[in-house]
């Protein structure tokens, strides 16, 4: 069987790895370089349980997926020698008042009453997980089993494992048309001819609505721009994932933090602006004052798949032979796997 991969970030390149390693024969399409968009801008949250508060419903799919992280984070460096940052360091959701406190309890009861690692701490404890957060917090919810990855090492690992699974991997492609004949998808139409396939995967992130010839009935997708910057803290400092009311804090574990993030309707613009980085450094020091004096090495910004519905589109479309994998917003880092190994069952097994 031949599949088409529209799109070579994190999601395409997983998917085609997932079906390459069932033995399908893979053409995975890029119009730029692999992960020249959101894959390499990304925190890289594992935050299953903290991203679930106030979406229970997408608690399960989520806890799942981050499971098989650890598992295949060791397979990839097995097959490539690269190690992809993987590290259970926790989360701690931040309460400022006592209103959020008790929004967190029921919260963290529902999490609790599922079976799942969850507890609410009061100043003191909070503290004690993480010394360098703001004493004037009124409490907090503690995640233990929330983890991290860093998603440029992910990426090259998962480009490396593509090109040994000899997956045909084509940059600086623009597709032109998904070809559907007869009421079923033949693959896709690009400057040089067409590309016939037996399956067709669109994983084009904030791009996928863009692409010409899907059906009418493909769900929304639209780019949320997401602004980041990288701190230096040097050798010690934050080491607990921080979530804020409006921005969040990774520590890297060797002195970088990742801090971010905004989430802006603008279009497809990616521009870094002075009050996208003023919210997220506000944000920085409402959670950790003490990094007022870390320096700042970096910042960007990129764009998010986002779907009205705030579910990813995973499996298949409404056209036979064309399946999905986009829509993923904030958490496309922690359902990569999930979503290639769906949409792989669905390509070769149709389930």
């Amino acid at each position: 069987m031949h599949v088409v991969v529209i799109g070579a970030g994190i999601m395409g390149c997983a998917a085609a790895h997932a079906l390459a390693a069932q033995g399908a024969r893979v053409t995975l399409l890029e119009r730029a370089v692999p992960g020249a968009e959101a894959s390499s801008a990304a925190a890289g949250i594992l935050g299953a349980q903290v991203e679930s508060l106030g979406h229970a419903a997408q608690l399960e799919m989520l806890v799942r997926a981050r499971g098989g992280y650890a598992a295949w984070a060791e397979a990839l460096q097995s097959e490539t020698g690269i190690a992809v940052g993987h590290r259970v360091s926790g989360v701690l959701k931040v309460a400022r008042d006592e209103n959020e406190v008790v929004i967190l309890a029921a919260q963290i009861e529902a999490q609790q009453a599922a079976g799942l690692r969850a507890e609410l701490l009061d100043r003191e404890h909070a503290l004690d997980v993480e010394p360098e957060l703001n004493p004037s917090i009124a409490g907090g919810a503690y995640f233990p089993d929330d983890a991290q990855v860093d998603p440029p090492a992910l990426l090259r690992a998962l480009v490396t494992a593509v090109a040994r699974a000899k997956v045909a991997i084509r940059s600086g492609v623009v597709v032109r048309r998904v070809l559907v004949r007869s009421g079923v998808c033949a693959g896709v139409l690009l400057d040089d001819g067409v590309l016939e396939a037996d399956a067709t995967v669109l994983a084009a992130g904030s791009w996928s609505k863009l692409v010409p010839g899907l059906p009418e009935s493909m769900p929304d997708v639209k780019p949320a721009r997401g602004q980041m910057v990288l701190l230096d803290q040097g050798a010690a400092g934050v080491r607990t994932i921080l979530f804020g009311r409006s921005g969040y804090v990774v520590p890297r574990g060797d002195g970088r933090v990742l801090a971010g993030s905004t989430v802006e309707f603008v279009g497809f613009r990616k521009e870094v602006t002075v009050g996208g980085l003023h919210a997220i450094l506000r944000s920085v020091l409402e959670l950790a004052p003490g990094l007022a004096t870390a320096s700042v090495s970096s910042f960007w910004s990129n764009f998010r798949p986002y779907t009205p519905s705030g579910a990813p589109l995973m499996g298949p479309s409404d056209i036979p032979g064309l399946f999905l994998a986009t829509g993923h917003h904030r958490n496309g880092i922690l359902l990569a796997k999930l979503t290639a190994d769906t949409v792989a069952d669905a390509v070769l097994r149709g389930v």
